[in-house]
């Protein structure tokens, strides 16, 4: 079974979310548990905690379907140390909210060298990072997810993911979010049956379907390859529609969150009908 929601605001505070989620008759949901563009919050209160997880019971809305993002300022490959030593603790903070909140993951982008060091470098210093968050941390899943590869950006190869993938110690609390947008303009056809099954098949032998936690369903406003992060509506963009029937019925993807970040948030219920109007 498919489980499609999408990234909802909560604003308001945590507890808002899985409202939000419900008003477009989600089965999934992600969620920013703190500003993403600052690097200090406030912690979760007793008031939060509880009334999310109300809330979320109140939806029927599953832990495992939960995929919570972090900051986008957070940069593990950062090659300052200072820098670099900032981002582990933002990220240690996510890492703690997410468990506060009795769910399951948390995702973030690997991270980018800003062309002051080589990529593996950086992939290094990424590797080390999670490892370090991991160690000082407890239960959640690390959950990385395939850029486009704008900028100095790492994780547009699949080989980037499996190379920190390989590098972790505790290999139960890594996986990987795939995101649809980013794996297209990222060099990875789609658009075909032969594409679609050529890209899923350099998947499992690069990275494996077992490290598989959630994906970011988007279609691209950019064309094949162009390296640029634009994502459309669905069946508004480049993908085109035989490429969300093949996912739509492909068990691969069943029972993980599957969260939309199309750009129009008012047509989110109608994507999401129209998505499993696609299953045969």
């Amino acid at each position: 079974m498919k489980y499609i929601g999408a990234h909802v605001s909560a604003a308001g505070g945590v507890e808002n979310a899985p409202i939000n989620a419900g008003e477009i008759e989600a089965k999934a949901f992600a969620l920013f548990t703190k500003n993403q563009k600052r690097w200090e919050a406030s912690p979760l209160t007793t008031k939060n905690i509880k009334s999310f997880r109300e809330n979320i019971i109140k939806f029927g809305i599953n832990e495992k379907f939960i995929l919570p993002h972090n900051s986008y300022l957070i940069n593990l490959g950062n090659p300052e140390k200072e820098n670099r030593e900032k981002s582990i603790k933002a990220f240690i903070d996510e890492v703690n909210r997410t468990k506060d909140l009795g769910l399951l993951y948390i995702n973030g982008h690997p991270g980018s060298h800003l062309n002051k060091i080589t990529e593996e470098e950086s992939l290094d210093y990424i590797s080390e990072s999670i490892n370090e968050i991991i160690k000082n941390t407890e239960l959640i899943t690390i959950v990385i997810e395939n850029t486009s590869g704008q900028g100095s950006n790492l994780g547009y190869k699949f080989e980037h993911l499996a190379y920190i993938i390989d590098r972790i110690l505790n290999k139960d609390r890594i996986g990987v979010c795939l995101d649809t947008c980013h794996t297209f303009t990222g060099g990875y056809d789609l658009r075909t049956k032969e594409a679609y099954t050529k890209t899923m098949d350099e998947f499992e032998k690069i990275i494996g379907f077992n490290y598989l936690k959630g994906v970011h369903l988007n279609d691209s406003k950019t064309p094949f390859n162009s390296r640029v992060d634009r994502h459309h509506s669905i069946g508004k963009g480049e993908l085109g529609e035989e490429f969300f029937k093949l996912f739509m019925n492909d068990k691969r993807f069943n029972n993980m969150p599957i969260i939309l970040e199309t750009i129009d948030t008012t047509l989110w219920k109608d994507e999401i009908k129209f998505l499993y109007s696609l299953q045969k």
